[in-house]
């Protein structure tokens, strides 16, 4: 395994961290301290998860992952071996059985409170914010569109504020973003230089199929020493080609059709492309693509998640794997005729 640390802290992390967001609806509890057991064994420190977990979330299983990985904990101890990092929610109509009132004061003090017990923890190493409570493009969405009848109002430093009590108590080590804008992580920044408490690191969908945030994000990223962590490395299994040839019974977008996020024309398209890259360099497809975010400058970790102890070793070998420039310059050549058609 190799390693890093988490930007401007003593917080090392693997630099494959494990998700978790399949446990508790595709996965046991003792198919998650399986896959838990094994990550650690091959040097995995990092761990994520969120109080909307698992997915797709509903009432019935809301917070299952938490209570995973806090069985586990207790049953293995050695808490400070371990780095992790959940998430509250923010507005929006599929999460309105988890929480209505966004970052307040109260509304983060419930879900810190509640994680912390569910995690059988004392304290949260990465606390992050799961997206933006103001309108802009996340989760698929490629345009920024302005909403003129937006209510929003300008409250970055109030949320950092908030946070740093909950620092300042001990509950939380470190705080993050996730499926943030350039503008978001700019206007955090320019509140940490007024003395508020920094945003660390920003959790964004990265993979072949969307590398939308190398347009603006990243020299945030290297400019501001903000650390990244990507998620969906894979496009929900698309870009392991299990979805070229047959549709799997048992897949992701197979069993849940609202995640066809990355199963578009386009991206197919793509697919097919890069898994010719892939058979032409004697490479697994999806060790390919896994090995392209372990190795971007910009990558503070990459969080890979598998519904079977079998994937997740194919992925965490991935760790293994580096490019070479034959290889980086054809999935450029991709990229450049095919770009982000998976946002």
């Amino acid at each position: 395994m190799r390693y890093t640390v988490l930007p401007e802290t003593d917080i090392k992390v693997s630099k494959i961290c494990l998700g978790s967001m399949t446990w508790g609806e595709q996965n046991t509890e003792i198919e998650g301290h399986q896959q838990l057991d094994y990550a650690i064994d091959q040097g995995v420190n990092f761990i994520d998860t969120a109080e909307l977990y698992s997915v797709p979330s509903k009432k019935e299983t809301q917070g299952s992952t938490e209570k995973i990985i806090g069985t586990w904990l207790n049953k293995r101890g050695k808490r400070d071996d371990v780095v992790i990092a959940t998430k509250i929610v923010g507005p929006r109509d599929f999460a309105k059985h988890v929480r209505t009132g966004g970052f307040s004061k109260v509304e983060l003090g419930d879900a810190i409170h509640k994680s912390l017990q569910r995690l059988q923890t004392d304290y949260i190493d990465l606390y992050q914010l799961h997206w933006p409570e103001r309108n802009t493009n996340f989760f698929g969405v490629r345009e920024y569109a302005h909403d003129f009848e937006e209510a929003w109002n300008d409250n970055f430093r109030e949320i950092l504020n908030y946070l740093q009590d909950f620092i300042k108590e001990g509950k939380i080590r470190q705080i993050g973003m996730s499926n943030e804008t350039a503008y978001g992580a700019m206007r955090y920044t320019e509140e940490a230089r007024k003395g508020a408490s920094k945003m660390i690191t920003v959790q964004n969908p990265y993979n072949l199929l969307n590398r939308k945030d190398e347009v603006g994000l990243t020299e945030v990223l290297h400019r501001e020493n903000i650390g990244y962590l990507s998620y969906s490395p894979l496009g929900f299994g698309q870009l392991t080609g299990k979805y070229l040839e047959e549709t799997p019974k048992n897949g992701r977008v197979t069993l849940f059709p609202q995640y066809s996020r990355y199963h578009n024309e386009k991206s197919f398209e793509a697919t097919r492309a890069y898994n010719e890259i892939a058979k032409k360099y004697d490479l697994s497809l999806t060790q390919m693509a896994l090995a392209f975010v372990n190795n971007r400058p910009f990558v503070t970790s990459n969080i890979i998640g598998a519904t079977s102890v079998n994937q997740l070793k194919e992925n965490i070998s991935s760790i293994n794997l580096s490019l070479s420039d034959e290889v980086l310059n054809e999935i450029d050549a991709v990229h450049k005729d095919n770009p982000n058609p998976a946002p």
